[in-house]
């Protein structure tokens, strides 16, 4: 019966959450005047001169009126904008950007749930770091650790994926992979949000098919500017002030002479930080080299950052001694000497040729490079009374090369409009970690792993009739992996087991289906199912097996995990009718031996099953050519469904989301007013698999921005948190002792100023 009950309610938050937004945003698209389907527009074959192509992007007839997809792999649009102009995606009936401009959009692949944001959009957001920014995508949710400062470390977890948030999410840069083989993670912070010209993003796991593992909850691709077809000479420069003694600085330079264009963007930012061990030290910087012909085109991407952040470590809360940190000492450190450095630098290169009408031959490689210092001194969070003498160093370096040709064939097959993208991936990794008790002594472990993925695609998408689009892809990748850990049993402090060694090679596969119907000019409908898979990052293997016996004895670890993998399905609708764009889907995912830590253990282990599913809807208006209103909400649940929590939920997943936002140009571009809300339900806390626990807080905050423009010049004036909300995102549980945990706060109010100019 309790069962059945469950299932009931399952289906009615799904119906409701997927319903609701169609009665109460809906009215105005049903009242649209829907014209017929227009016929099936010719393909258009066009020169590559896109170098930042990415593989899911369709191609559009943007001159046309027909509301028809032609569908394609890659872009063919012919120029790409000045830096600082914006997207260049045409635009469709499709998902609408965060900030709702109605302009520019991103479809994506065929069936798949996707939304972009311009750089119009970033301009505008109140919000100063990305990560916040992409958070006004509804389903999106976020972890911060380190007081938000400049987004530094902050988790962007897509449907549902908690602590496991950033192995579950595919972070592309121009369309290549981002994510490395440990669980450092992409720190988003290190792009220049001046650098950005939209970010797509692609929700559930059809996108392994093109780029392989970790793209489980979703991808999101952030494709930079280039400055190709801009004028001879722009540069841009731009200062600001705020909270916590934040001091920022952004140029930017492009130069253009005939087939030749080169440009650069660069950000620095120094704040001593919300609280106590906070402060960050930050400098990142993207250059381009870019040649372009009609039937050519070349390029060379270098990117670099250095980082220095401290890590003030959470605040404790224990009602049975009645301590709450939270209150009596919010912003000081339980760490007040941790730390992390971390040193990136890439390079990409590559080129486009057409060899016949209509087949591009694109082949890119590059080296990528991460090396990170970190020093773990002071307090055991729930031992007594708080304080240990443990003390941690890692010092640990990380290469990556890759290649990755492919071919894109755009070619009527049998009279359709068809697309073809296939290619081969190689990715080579190389991490050594050093591990011991301080910095200048001998370490206790050296690990070294190494990883090589080579992976086979194909993905085909047609046009079946001129209003019904369908797509079809498969990958298959194989991962060999070797890792070693030399241990010292006479280092200072040395008490564990060396690891047994791992040599293994596996091969997994990822498919994708998905069609897209348009009933009208106004509505169209679309629908997905795919499998993907997640292999274990080189810290989850590190920390695999059991480390100790019920004794606590030391054993040694055994490096061996087994691959997660995930089965979606999901289906939706959208909406474009004037001013106004909709689109809402529904979605459900099972996950087989979903990777997560187990703290009673002290390991990494396979789950039983587990299960996410929900809804997500956004929507855009624009009242008038000055106001534009903007919102979207969705409903999350991430359960277990077998084994000794089964119907529990999967801690740090809130269930509900929402935003809301509007744009104002009050006068002329002279005078903006831009305005976001951000809602956010409860969550249980990490190592609250049991739902035992105290939540943590729903909440919200409300930013403002007043922005102008006049000439060459240009301000703005931002309120973050305007309602001082004293919230925190993160919380771990005590495993030994009920109702003690370690939250970690977040600001809240705080203000920055900008003012620049354009040259």
């Amino acid at each position: 019966m309790s069962s059945t009950i469950a299932t009931r309610q399952r289906r009615f938050w799904l119906t409701s959450s997927f319903l609701v937004p169609i009665v109460s945003l809906g009215i105005s698209a049903a009242q649209a005047q829907q014209t017929p389907p227009e016929q099936l527009p010719p393909i258009e074959i066009t020169s590559p001169t896109d170098p930042n192509r990415t593989r899911a992007k369709p191609t559009y007839d943007e001159a046309s009126t027909s509301r028809r997809v032609v569908p394609a792999a890659a872009p063919s649009t012919g120029t790409r904008p000045a830096a600082g102009t914006g997207s260049d995606v045409p635009s469709q009936n499709v998902s609408q950007g965060a900030g709702g401009s109605g302009g520019r959009q991103f479809s994506g692949i065929v069936g798949a749930s996707a939304t972009v944001i311009t750089a119009e959009d970033i301009a505008h957001s109140p919000q100063q770091t990305l990560p916040e920014i992409i958070a006004q995508v509804p389903g999106v949710q976020l972890q911060s650790f380190f007081g938000g400062v400049n987004g530094a470390k902050t988790s962007v977890d897509l449907r549902g994926f908690g602590a496991f948030a950033t192995n579950n999410t595919l972070f592309l840069l121009n369309g290549r992979r981002l994510n490395d083989v440990d669980k450092g993670g992409f720190d988003l912070s290190t792009i220049p949000l001046n650098s950005i010209e939209r970010i797509e993003i692609t929700r559930g796991n059809s996108g392994a098919v093109l780029y392989g593992d970790n793209a489980v909850g979703g991808v999101i691709n952030i494709v930079t500017k280039n400055g190709v077809s801009g004028p001879p000479v722009a540069i841009k420069a731009e200062a600001g002030y705020g909270s916590f003694n934040q001091r920022m600085a952004n140029v930017s330079a492009a130069l253009n002479s005939g087939p030749w264009s080169t440009s650069f963007y660069g950000n620095g930012i120094k704040s001593d930080g919300y609280r106590v061990n906070n402060a960050l030290d930050q400098r990142n910087g993207v250059g381009n080299i870019n040649y372009t012909t009609p039937d050519l085109t070349a390029f060379l991407t270098v990117t670099g950052s250095d980082q220095k952040l401290g890590f003030p470590g959470g605040r404790f809360v224990d009602p049975s001694i009645g301590l709450n940190e939270l209150v009596t000492s919010r912003k000081s450190a339980a760490t007040p000497f941790d730390y992390g450095n971390q040193q990136t630098a890439s390079a990409t290169t590559g080129f486009t040729k057409t060899l016949v009408n209509g087949v591009d031959l694109i082949v890119d490689g590059g080296y990528r490079q991460r090396n990170t210092q970190s020093g773990f001194f002071g307090t055991v969070p729930f031992a007594s009374p708080f304080i240990s003498f443990s003390s941690t160093y890692n010092d640990a370096a990380l290469q990556t090369w890759s290649i990755t040709p492919r071919l894109s064939v755009k070619n009527a097959i049998f009279g359709l409009p068809s697309t073809i993208l296939t290619g081969i991936d190689y990715y080579d990794s190389t991490f050594n970690q050093q591990r011991g008790a301080f910095k200048g002594v001998p370490p206790i472990h050296i690990y070294d792993i190494t990883q090589q993925t080579l992976g086979g695609y194909w993905q085909h998408t047609i046009g079946l009739l001129p209003t019904t689009d369908f797509s079809y892809g498969a990958r298959v990748q194989n991962t060999r992996v070797s890792a070693r850990d030399r241990y010292d049993p006479t280092a200072p402090f040395a008490f564990d087991a060396q690891a047994t060694p791992l040599d293994s090679s596996e091969t997994q596969y990822a498919l994708h289906v998905g069609a897209e119907h348009r009933f009208t000019n106004t509505f169209s409908v679309f629908g997905r199912a795919a499998r993907a898979f997640r292999t274990p990052d080189v810290d989850e293997r590190v920390a695999s097996g059991p480390a100790f016996d019920p004794f606590f004895t030391p054993l040694a670890q055994n490096f061996k995990l087994k691959t997660q993998t995930s089965h979606d399905v999901e289906g939706g609708f959208r909406i474009k009718s004037g001013g106004f764009q909709m689109q809402s889907s529904i979605y459900n995912m099972d996950l087989e031996n979903e990777i997560h830590f187990n703290p009673v253990l002290f390991y990494n282990v396979n789950l039983d099953p587990t299960r996410r599913y929900g809804s997500e809807t956004s929507a855009s208006l624009r009242v008038s050519d000055s106001v534009t209103l903007r919102g979207g909400m969705a409903y999350t649940r991430a359960v277990f469904r077998e084994g000794a929590f089964a119907g529990n939920d999967v801690p740090l997943v809130s269930h509900y989301t929402g935003n809301a936002g509007v744009t104002w140009n009050i006068w002329q571009n002279y005078l903006v007013f831009d305005a976001t809300v951000r809602a956010w339900s409860e969550r249980m806390m990490d190592n609250d698999q049991a739902n035992t626990q105290r939540r943590i807080p729903a909440d919200a905050t409300v930013d403002l921005k007043l922005s102008g423009a006049y000439e060459h010049f240009f301000w703005s004036l931002s309120v973050n948190n305007l309602f001082n909300a004293l919230y925190y995102d993160y919380a771990i549980a005590s495993t030994f002792t009920p109702g003690r945990f370690s939250a970690y706060p977040l600001p809240g109010r705080t203000y920055m100023v900008k003012a620049g100019a354009t040259f």
